[in-house]
């Protein structure tokens, strides 16, 4: 990302020429306080909201004209699942971005499978989405986003309102997963654990971009912008 800025259309300003870079792997955390501009970043990254700038990924410079094939390359988990789940069963919603993508039905059904086996969610295939619980929403979620083979996925508050053991699982999933990752979270202790790059935004601006452990040991950076040290 090169230099993007954003206003809405009410004329807020919510991003101000920010610039980074993620490599093949990296796992980043992106933090901040409330309307600091994490969740706007992040709808860009594949064209959900279009600012002023340049985003690149793999080389390929996102345009109107190859945002179908940037979506299927960047994989968007939302914080509420129940955005993201729509179909009668689990099957039929980790199969969704397959179908459309016009795959035969044996990749479909393999791509599922690889899915659901890398959220460990196999035997939840055929039942009903919306009788499942917040954590195993979340982890379905991604599998939807898994069954498209992104190469980066984001994820926006992943562990907003899940109970400490649906927390651990899925701290063990994304640590487990080997994809290029930005996660966007109030959960520091998360951040301490998981992800040994964080940017931190604030007021639409990157305030700071390094290691994780000496941003959590610069409490005068936390305070400044609003977080705590985990």
């Amino acid at each position: 990302m090169r230099d993007l800025h954003f206003s809405y259309p009410d004329g807020h300003s919510a991003l101000h020429g920010v610039s980074f870079k993620l490599c093949d792997g990296d796992k980043v955390a992106l933090v901040g306080p409330n309307g600091a501009g994490k969740s706007t970043l992040m709808l860009h990254l594949n064209g959900i909201l279009e600012g002023k700038g340049e985003i690149e990924l793999s080389g390929l410079r996102l345009t109107r004209d190859n945002l179908p094939v940037i979506r299927s390359m960047v994989g968007l988990v939302f914080q509420n699942p129940d955005d993201q789940l729509f179909s009668p069963t689990v099957f039929e919603d980790v199969a969704f971005g397959p179908l459309h993508m016009g795959l035969p039905e044996a990749e479909v059904r393999a791509r599922v499978d690889s899915a659901l086996e890398a959220v460990r969610m196999t035997s939840y295939k055929d039942r009903l989405s919306h009788h499942l619980s917040v954590g195993e929403k979340k982890r379905i979620a991604i599998a939807t986003v898994l069954s498209m083979n992104p190469s980066v996925l984001i994820l926006d508050e992943p562990s907003a309102g899940l109970d400490p053991r649906a927390r651990r699982t899925l701290i063990n999933l994304l640590r487990e997963l080997p994809i290029t990752m930005l996660v966007s979270t109030h959960d520091m202790r998360l951040v301490q654990e998981l992800f040994p790059r964080t940017i931190v935004m604030d007021d639409g601006n990157i305030v700071a971009d390094g290691l994780t452990m000496e941003i959590l040991e610069n409490e005068e950076l936390l305070t400044a912008h609003g977080l705590e040290k985990p």
